[in-house]
């Protein structure tokens, strides 16, 4: 039997960490239908505009 990192998961198995982020209640609200219109989810949609996010290029001062 595999190991587990005290929550049940592997360990190695999902590098990711926890976070919070306060939203308006408007902002998650509309956030939440989105997702669930696009059979995603609040985590991967934020996820992947952090990524795009980081990706792009840094704007000069």
């Amino acid at each position: 039997m595999a190991k587990t990192d005290g929550r049940g998961a592997e360990p190695g198995k999902d590098d990711k960490k926890n976070t919070s982020l306060r939203l308006s209640k408007k902002t998650l609200k509309a956030l939440k239908i989105r997702a669930i219109e696009e059979e995603s989810s609040v985590q991967k949609i934020v996820e992947q505009l952090i990524e795009a996010y980081l990706d792009a290029p840094r704007k000069k001062d």
